[in-house]
Order: structure tokens, then sequence, then C-alpha cells
């Protein structure tokens, strides 16, 4: 009692850190709904390859000690080592030496212990080894386990019962290969699945009676009073008790060259040779495909193992997809972890990229065009979980990351203008655009230059926030910084300046640049919409009247209010006579203009000069969220929330938050191949298919991808994306807002 307590007390007081802050709340957003930060079930991988070559895997199952085993042709295999993210192997059992001395054939479970098929028996290592039946079957390879210590065992061709009671049976399989038998406890029938035909054995009245036939059979399972039979083209359903095929053959599913059926918990579980899939209760599928989940995607068999995980093992291994109960709470936390040990490059928010398979300890730190704009996004983050929790990590991580943007201004020669990123000299030639790079005064340092339009609205963005929710000296080394970068674009008519004293290829909110697009070009909209954020947020912590006349200047005298105001419905291609770079800029809808977009509505929406403006950011911002609402962008949604509407997909954001996968690897995804998602025509906004897939099932990617992409070839485990951006920005924003609670037990 006295351990329950001394653990209670911790708890509590653990949950009351987590909630040590209430969220700020302005009146737009106190009384918006709340998610509940509930446990829910978090699913991840942990792999197991194979050592050896010309290694066929047969079966996997898990024992009451938690101990796995693999029925291989070479034997009994078991797992070794294996963690989340750090991939164990299967190797040869020596546990135990006699069983190594044995033609083991065939595993399965009875009382959740470990049974062996051999040559000559059905034995186990359980009940001090007393179960051990002789069997005169020695090319057998399959068996069942009944009730009452009875098995159903088979060489192909012919079947024997084999059981503690002596009660004995053998019969042939007439006219038909046994693949498989599954046994039915309520109706206590052994069910023998034959390439055309489906037979059941009675064990009491022993008797062998064909129920179904057909063609092209290759595994079985039972759910209910229905068989499940697959092929590889789809799946049927079978009347255990009529022997009638009920309804059509299902072929609306992730593939269907099914290898391997199983019901667990209830729920159809299916292997295919294009990996695994759950049918779920609202008829879609849990989609587990590619080496994040799998070590291969022929799948040979599914169980579920004695800890609540589901094994499936593959041609080139095991797959253990295991389910944690956890709050986004938890999941946070395991996220900073992940983006403090692995990618922080100086202060960036960095990728980690040259992986060799997947082993996040063979990576290297890469810079990046954009490290400004995923750092600001990182840093807005942690500004809000410092506002939410009053962290000192959280303002530690700010600090540092605040030196490095600093340092962006700093490290080059131009007033105001901030680098794209920084780097210890010597590595030019072996960087990404080396034509970018500069030498500084400092031989030890070169800078990179052409910084764009990303960048700035990040700084923007993150320095607001800071500003605004700090109340350290981080508040005004931000409002510094705004004024900084604000100056320069205004000094300089509007454009960002380079090194060259030309404006960069994306800096550029002058008139002259920006109205050269037609209305239905997103660059007109994107550029007015972001300008009017910045200039509006400089004004409102530095007071300066400069940026406030300019801002009006523009909406009143060059149409930026309109431009800003233009419907989402309506940006499109460019007509025909237009010139080739606004053709260049529509040829399709621009997924990192709307992560501008909604990094820039934080400005556009918090700090609008007059409430009648406002009015019409708010219009625009809902505008815009109503166009993105198919692809269910989980920052997207919460970031809309900021102008108090009550409708922004709250239960779309959380799942995106709980459905995103705790593995940020760059794996290979194929998705195109799938029957049970509907296709649509291309079209400008490249949506795919009519509904988006869940974040675990697609390509990892950050929030300026197209949420509808199906496939992703040619970086299978070659790097690993940081949370930072894509994932803990959103969750701490939402917790800032209010509409995310803090975790409940």
């Amino acid at each position: 009692m006295r351990t329950y307590f001394k653990n209670l007390a911790w708890s509590l007081l653990l949950l009351s850190l987590a909630c040590a802050k209430a969220p700020k709340q302005d009146d737009s957003t106190a009384s918006m709904p709340v998610y509940k930060d509930v446990p829910y079930p978090q699913d991840y991988s942990i792999k197991y390859a194979i050592n050896k070559e010309d290694l066929n895997l047969f079966s996997a199952h898990m024992d009451r000690n938690q101990l796995i085993q693999v029925a291989s042709s070479q034997g009994i295999l078991r797992t070794h080592d294996g963690q989340f993210l750090y991939p164990g192997i299967l190797m040869e059992d020596k546990t135990y030496r006699p069983l190594t001395d044995k033609k083991i054939t065939a595993i399965t479970l009875y009382k959740n212990q470990f049974i062996y098929l051999d040559d000559k028996a059905v034995l186990s290592n359980a009940w001090a080894g007393t179960l051990y039946l002789k069997h005169n079957l020695p090319r057998a390879t399959i068996f069942s386990a009944g009730k009452d210590f009875g098995f159903l065992i088979s060489d192909g061709g012919t079947l024997q019962y084999v059981s503690k009671s002596n009660n004995s049976w053998t019969g042939a399989f007439a006219n038909d290969t046994v693949l498989t038998i599954k046994f039915d406890h309520n109706s206590n029938t052994f069910y023998i699945l034959g390439k055309n035909s489906i037979a059941a054995f009675d064990p009491q009245k022993q008797t062998l009676t064909t129920i179904f036939k057909g063609e092209k059979f290759n595994s079985l399972a039972i759910l209910g009073n229905k068989l499940i039979v697959g092929t590889l083209d789809g799946y049927m359903e079978v009347a255990s008790d009529t022997g009638k095929k009920i309804g059509e053959t299902h072929k609306n599913l992730p593939w269907t060259e099914i290898t391997y059926i199983e019901n667990i918990d209830g729920n159809l579980w299916f292997g295919s040779t294009k990996g695994a899939f759950m049918l779920r209760e609202d008829g879609k599928f849990n989609y587990y495909y590619g080496k994040r989940w799998l070590p291969g995607n022929m799948v040979n068999h599914i169980s579920k193992a004695n800890d609540g995980s589901i094994l499936i093992l593959t041609d080139a291994g095991l797959g253990q997809i295991v389910y944690k109960e956890m709050t986004l709470y938890d999941k946070a936390q395991y996220y900073e972890k992940q983006v403090r040990n692995r990618h922080i490059r100086l202060g960036f928010n960095s990728s980690l990229v040259d992986l060799d398979n997947g082993n996040i300890d063979s990576g290297r730190l890469s810079d990046s065009d954009n490290d400004g704009l995923w750092t600001t996004m990182c840093l807005a983050g942690e500004v809000f979980r410092y506002a939410v929790t009053e962290s000192e990590d959280a303002l530690q991580n700010c600090m540092e990351s605040m030196d490095a943007m600093e340092r962006l201004f700093n490290i080059n020669k131009v007033p105001g203008f901030p680098s794209r990123s920084f780097e210890r000299s010597g590595y030019i030639e072996r960087l990404g655009d080396p034509e970018r790079w500069q030498h500084t005064d400092d031989p030890e340092w070169d800078w990179k230059s052409t910084t764009s339009s990303d960048e700035a609205i990040g700084h923007i963005f993150a320095y607001g926030v800071m500003a605004e929710l700090m109340d350290n000296e981080l508040k005004d080394r931000a409002i510094v910084l705004i004024d900084t970068l604000m100056s320069h674009i205004v000094r300089n008519d509007m454009y960002m300046v380079d090194f060259d004293g030309k404006p960069t290829t994306w800096g550029r909110w002058n008139p002259e640049y920006v109205n050269a697009r037609p209305k239905m070009v997103g660059d007109r909209k994107i550029n007015a919409s972001n300008i009017i954020g910045m200039l509006q947020t400089a004004y409102h912590f530095t007071g300066k009247e400069k940026y406030k006349e300019k801002a009006f200047d523009l909406m009143e005298n060059h149409g930026y209010l309109d431009n800003l105001m233009w419907p989402m419905k309506d940006v499109a291609m460019a007509p025909d006579d237009a010139d080739d770079w606004s053709k260049m800029l529509s040829e399709s809808w621009n997924h990192s203009d709307d992560e501008m977009y909604f990094v820039g509505y934080w400005g556009l929406y918090k700090y609008a000069f007059n409430d009648t403006l406002k009015t019409k950011f708010k219009e625009a911002i809902i505008d815009h969220w109503e166009i993105e609402r198919p692809e269910k962008e989980g920052a997207w949604n919460i970031m809309t929330a900021l102008t108090g509407t009550q409708e922004f997909d709250l239960e779309e954001a959380a799942w995106y938050l709980r459905e995103h996968p705790m593995d940020l690897v760059t794996w290979d995804i194929m998705n195109s191949h799938r029957k049970d998602i509907t296709f649509m025509e291309p079209n400008f906004r490249n949506q795919t298919i009519t509904e988006v897939l869940p974040p675990d099932e697609r390509p990892v990617q950050r929030h300026n991808g197209n949420m509808f992409r199906l496939d992703r070839i040619g970086k299978d485990g070659g790097e690993e994306y940081s949370a930072g951006d894509i994932w803990l920005l959103p969750y701490w924003m939402g917790r800032y807002l209010g509409v995310i609670s803090a975790p409940v037990n």
C-alpha cells in the first residue's frame, strides 16, 4: 500500500508539472471546443531481419513467457535484441539443445505454450515435457491444436488426429492438397483448407466432410460462423454451417494477392504480397507496408502475441507491431527527445541524412535551403510549450535556436539580410547548392545566400510569437530581429536584396512584381497576404509608423487587400496569354504556399490594424481552410482556431497527431496499387484520391508536402525528419490555444 500511495503521489506531481501553467487564451479562443487528451493505442514497429541466405520462414508465435519463436527451413529461430528504430535479428534458438537435433517443421500454441511438430511426434517442453504424441506422417509440416490436447496434422495429402487420450484417427484428403488447418473452439471443429476445397473434421465423431469447393484457395480464418477464404484475387466468406458462399468475393482491399488471414480479437488481419492490413469496424483498413513497419512485404504468417502486439512474419524477417497506451503529451515528450538527440545542428532544426538503411546512428546532420523556416517553426513550437508549461528545458531550447537565428543576420555583411544557413568552412563543395555558399571574413565559416520569402515569413512568425508570449530577454531580442528584417525589406523597396545588390528570386513583395501576376495566380495572393501580416507584426511590436504607412499604401493604392482576399477556389493556372514566369508559378497547386499562408496568419489576424481588417482577414483564413479541409492537415486546422471560429475540424487535427508515425525515417512507401481507395482524375490541386490516407500510411513529409501523395521511392531509409516543425508545432500551438487539453489519466 505504501508503494501504491508513493507512486500515486509521483503521478499527481508529474501531471501537475505537465499542466503547470494554464493556456493563455484571448477572448477569441476562450470558448473553443477542446480535445480531451486521453490515452490511445499508439502503434510502432520492432523489426527483426534474417541473417542467413536461403532461409524460409513459416510461422511466428509468442508464448506466455513472452518468448518469440519462428519456425523456419533451418529449425527454430528466436529474436535477438531489437527495439523501436533499432532492428534486431532472427537467429538460431539454441536454448534447449535437444530440440536442435530434432527435425522441427512447424510451431503452434496451445494454452499459450509452444507446441512443436517434427517427423515423429507432436511435442512440447511445457507440462514437464510430458506432451509427446507420436504420429505416422514423417513429412508432416502442417498442424493445429484443438481441445483437450488434441491435434490435427497433415503432410499435405493425409490427415492424422492425435490426442493425449489416445483418440487417434487417420484419413486421406481426397483429390486435393492440404494448405492449412484452423480450429474453431465454438463448434469444436477443425477446418482444413485445400487448394480447391474446404473440409470439416469432427474430432469427437472422427468424421471428415467436404463442405465447400472452389479453386485457387491459399489461406483461411474463422470469424464467428463464417469461414474467411483467401485467394490471390481477394477473399470470400463461406457460412460454416451451410457451406454456402456469402455475397461476392471481396476485392476492395489494399491489395488482393492474399497470402495469410487471421482472426485476432474479432478483427481480420490479412497478409499479402504487398504488406499486411487489418479490416476495421468502419470497413476501412489499417495498412502496414514497407520498412516503416515490416522487414519485407511478402507476408507469410500473422499471429497475436501474448503482450498484445501483432507478429507479422515476412520473407525478410519479423515485424512486431506494438501498441502502447499513450497521450498526445506522451508522444510530445518522445518527439522532444528525438529533436534534441538527433536534429539540432548549430541550433538549427535539421534533418538527419545519409542513413544506412534507416540506421539513425549512421547519419549526418544536413544544412538546408530552409534552415531558417524549419527552425522558426520548431522555435515557435517551443515558445508555445514554454507559454503553457514554463518549462526551463523549453526556454533553453528557445535560447539555443535564437542564437542560430540571430547569427543568420550577422554572419553576412548585408544589413538586415538573413542568410539561409551557415556552416564551417571547407565543406562548400560537399554541400548542396555550392554556388549559393559565400565566404565570410572569418576563414572558419561560410554562409548561404539567396534567402527566400519562405524564410522571411517563418522569421516574422516565430519572432512575433516570441515577442507576444515571452517576458524575458528573448522578447526584446525577437523585436530587434523583427525590426531588422522588416527595415531591410522596406528600405529596399519591398525586396530582400542579396550580397550582389540584387533582389533574391523569391524575396519580392514590390507591387511591380506582385501585380504583374494575373489575379488567379497564387503568388499574387500569397505575397500580399504575407507582407501585410509581416508589416502588421513589425508595427505592433516596434510602433514605427513606416510599417503601418507601407501596409496601408499597399492595401489602398496597390490592391493588396483585394489580392489577399481573392477566393481560394479561384486560384488557378495562368491564362494562355500570361508571361512564362506566371505560367511556371501556376502549373499546379503550391503546398509550400499553404505553409507560408498559415504561418503568416498569426501576424495577419492577431495584429490586424483594426477590427474591420481583422474581420476580413478572418474571412480569408477560413476561406483558405475550407479548401484545405480534405487534407486533414493538423497544423492548418489548429492554426485556423486562432480566429476563434467554432468549426476548425478539431477531431481531424487530433487524428493527424495520433496517426502520425513515431518513425520519421523516409522509408519507401507505395499506395498507388491499392484497391481500397478511390482515385480521382488529374487535377490542379494534385489530389489523387477522394479521401486522404492516415499519416502513418503515406510518405513522411513536412507541412509543405501534398498530403495526397501516395508513393515515394528512392530514399528507402536514407533520412530521418525532425518532429520539431512537423508535429511539435501544431501540438503545442493547440495546447496554447486551449483546444488540446493537458494529459488526462
